[in-house]
């Protein structure tokens, strides 16, 4: 794991200038460009907002509701999309990996901190939103700590997922039912704690539920008491990482070969 974590420090002036190339070359030959980074964000917080303030009025148990689905809207997108990215990007990349020095984990990471970025620009329009609600408090000043515990945690998944895609090209197409239950598995179309019995049970052993409700504590509640699932989730996060570092190591060598 440690390697690995030195690997990437060693080569981030290459996964910088990675992440600015595929920033770009999203938006080439769009009219508004980059702009889209905080339109796409925006337009979404309103359909949310239209959605459920006039038409599932009476389907909420917070208010405003847009705002708490937002909440869990926005970082979900980040790992889903970096996810689902990640898993063919080695595939994508074939004629790179081929070449004898360049370092093949460099392109999952490049696909988890593109969407990075996605979300950061994402934050300032929910912030703004949270401020004329009201929502807006001291606690989102912890916001670092779920980030950083997400940001371990989808890079680790984004290395086992891109490895054993190059050796079973069925995981791609697998992988998209895998995130659509894991999206009913997270609470993010409602509220955790008003979640009871073996359901409740089965989201503690999700470590990115933990992570979701710390956002939304952190941000729409104004109140952070989730302390011992976060830890829970960090911890996770670093074993995914130290298994996918693993991995990566072990399938090196045949990824040039199954490209």
């Amino acid at each position: 794991m440690f390697q690995q974590v030195a690997t990437l420090f060693r080569y981030r002036l290459l996964i910088q200038s990675l992440v600015g190339r595929e920033l770009k070359a999203r938006y080439r030959g769009s009219i508004l460009g980059f702009f889209w980074s905080f339109i796409n964000p925006l337009l979404l917080l309103l359909i949310y907002a239209l959605v459920f303030e006039f038409v599932f009025k009476d389907a909420k148990a917070k208010e405003p509701w847009f705002l708490f689905l937002f909440c869990g809207i926005l970082p979900w997108t980040w790992f889903s999309s970096s996810i689902a990215e990640s898993a063919g990007v080695l595939i994508a990349g074939g004629n790179l990996i081929k070449k004898v020095l360049f370092p093949a984990e460099v392109l999952p990471v490049v696909s988890v901190l593109t969407n990075f970025v996605h979300f950061l620009l994402g934050l300032p329009i929910l912030f703004l939103f949270l401020a004329f609600k009201g929502h807006l408090h001291a606690s989102a000043l912890l916001l670092p700590l779920p980030i950083l515990v997400q940001l371990v945690f989808t890079i680790g998944l984004a290395l086992i997922f891109s490895a054993l895609t190059v050796h079973f090209r069925d995981l791609q197409d697998i992988l998209g039912h895998i995130l659509h239950l894991w999206f009913w598995g997270s609470p993010i179309l409602y509220d955790y704690g008003i979640i009871d019995g073996a359901f409740r049970m089965v989201l503690r052993f999700n470590p990115l539920a933990h992570v979701l409700v710390s956002y939304q504590q952190m941000l729409f509640d104004g109140a952070f008491d989730h302390w011992s699932g976060l830890f829970c989730a960090a911890l996770c996060a670093i074993l995914i990482f130290a298994l996918g570092s693993f991995l990566f190591e072990r399938l090196r060598d045949t990824l040039a070969e199954e490209v």
